[in-house]
């Protein structure tokens, strides 16, 4: 059975151990907090990043890992990278890990590029022939041999992506690990590095795990699937199972976040027709996104509003209305918010959608932040020689762009 595993998992399970420190109001409160502290063990919350996760992985599957953030992807990805230990469980890996995890990981930030490649190359157990067989195809795949002589805190985070997956992709790993950090990168290299895994699966017969929010790339690459909530797997099995079982459960995890007690719970959430929280949309394309909240006693007067931010919580646009504010007092049951935006504007890209209820007096009465995700795609124009990729800016203005000859007057 091992012969035909590329990794196995049993009962994994990862705790972190969060310090409390209460707040003073005075000096001399803090200063006796102090010094009680030294005679007395510190107050400690346990949080478990994973919980009891099982599964095992065939050598030649691309597995894609999804989950809402914080359901414990990337420390999965840790543990079966050995960069952090497990609190308890056992992980057995049959080959070689190459890993891509967050950016940071894995270089020497004093070594230049040429001699991280060596450095991991080395860590893999790898000969030196064996590294400079494969040196020029990592360094024309990253597109970095201008630097390659220069210390990597140097590069832009875009060039470090690009170099350590060039190194994790190439030096031969019977298994390979990419997190999400390669949203990192433009799409043009997002594509070239989904293009690279699917060859070394498919030509290569390797192992692939990949974490990301990018559904449509989970589902063109991957034929296996995870779903991770709170550091438990929910699901696993083929990748279309998977992805419907999250694409169901995403709408509950964003409810249970308002607890019951809340007179306002979330009761459905679509986009464009689909009972998702997570969507892909096509640039410049019609996007109608829909949520139901139920009232479950009498709430004041509320306007609503949809605000739209990057992933690096950047805010991008609001939406306020209706012209008329809903009166939640005055009618039971429930109540529909329909945004339809006539063509998706921002440029391609990964961004995220809240939703807020203010009173009048601008109280918020009911927030779900990061309720909606929704992933860019590019698309080929009229008239376009390729599909438009947006690398520069957030939003495309509504314009007309025309050319003209102009011919001279000879006297």
């Amino acid at each position: 059975m091992s012969s035909d595993l590329a990794l196995s998992v049993r009962g994994l399970s990862k705790e972190y151990r969060i310090a409390h420190m209460a707040q003073h109001s005075r000096v001399t409160e803090a200063a006796f907090a102090a010094l009680k502290s030294v005679f007395n063990r510190q107050e400690y919350e346990t949080f478990k990043a994973l919980d009891g996760v099982s599964f095992d992985v065939k050598k030649g599957d691309v597995v894609g890992v999804v989950g809402r953030n914080g359901a414990g992807k990337s420390t999965l990805l840790k543990v079966l990278s050995r960069i952090t230990e497990p609190t308890a469980g056992e992980v057995r890996l049959y080959g070689k890990v190459g890993s891509l995890l967050e950016v940071g990981t894995g270089f020497h930030p004093e070594l230049t590029g040429r001699e991280n490649i060596y450095l991991n190359g080395s860590i893999l157990g790898m000969r030196e022939r064996d590294i400079d067989r494969q040196f020029d195809a990592i360094v024309d795949f990253a597109e970095v041999e201008r630097f390659l002589d220069t210390p990597v805190k140097r590069y832009s985070s875009g060039m470090y992506v690009r170099l350590a997956f060039a190194v994790a992709a190439h030096l031969n790993p019977e298994i390979l690990i990419v997190d999400e950090v390669l949203a990192v990168g433009d799409t043009q290299f997002q594509q070239k590095c989904l293009g690279k895994m699917k060859d070394v699966s498919s030509q290569e017969g390797k192992t692939v795990l990949f974490v990301s929010h990018n559904i449509a790339a989970v589902k063109a690459l991957c034929n296996k699937g995870l779903l991770l909530q709170s550091g438990k797997l929910l699901r696993q099995g083929s990748v279309d199972e998977v992805l419907a079982e999250y694409a169901t459960r995403a709408p509950v995890a964003v409810q249970a976040r308002h607890g019951k007690s809340s007179k306002l719970q979330l009761a459905d959430l679509q986009i464009n027709g689909a009972q998702t929280a997570v969507g892909d949309v096509d640039f410049l394309k019609p996007v109608e996104i829909e949520l139901e909240l139920e009232a479950q006693e009498p709430t004041p007067l509320c306007i609503p509003f949809f605000r739209w931010h990057d992933a690096n919580g950047i805010i991008l646009s609001e939406v306020w209305g209706p012209e008329e504010s809903v009166d939640f007092q005055r009618y039971e049951g429930r109540f529909s918010f329909r945004l339809a935006l006539e063509r998706m504007s921002l440029m391609p890209g990964r961004y995220f959608v809240d939703f807020f209820l203010h009173d009048v007096a601008g109280k918020e009465v009911f927030s779900a932040p990061e309720c909606v995700q929704l992933e860019v795609h590019p698309v080929a124009l009229p008239g376009a020689p390729r599909a438009y990729e947006g690398r520069h800016g957030v939003l495309r203005l509504a314009s007309r762009l025309s050319a003209h000859s102009i011919v001279s007057q000879q006297a």
